[in-house]
């Protein structure tokens, strides 16, 4: 019974860590989403901060 008992903690344990590998990898993926997403707003943000910069140097030079 020994030999049985130790075989069926071992499959219990590999489910287990199976069930917490997908876990992982749903939360990592997530993650992911969120890092593309604030990766976008981020290069909306600098491209905004280009006009920006490039329209005020535009109306310096117009000043002169």
């Amino acid at each position: 019974m020994a030999i049985s008992d130790k075989l069926w903690n071992a499959l219990t344990t590999v489910i287990k860590m199976n069930d917490k590998v997908v876990g992982l990898a749903e939360q990592v993926k997530g993650q992911q989403l969120k890092i593309e997403d604030l990766t976008a707003r981020v290069i909306r943000l600098e491209t905004a901060l280009e006009i920006a910069i490039a329209a005020q140097g535009r109306r310096l030079v117009e000043k002169r």
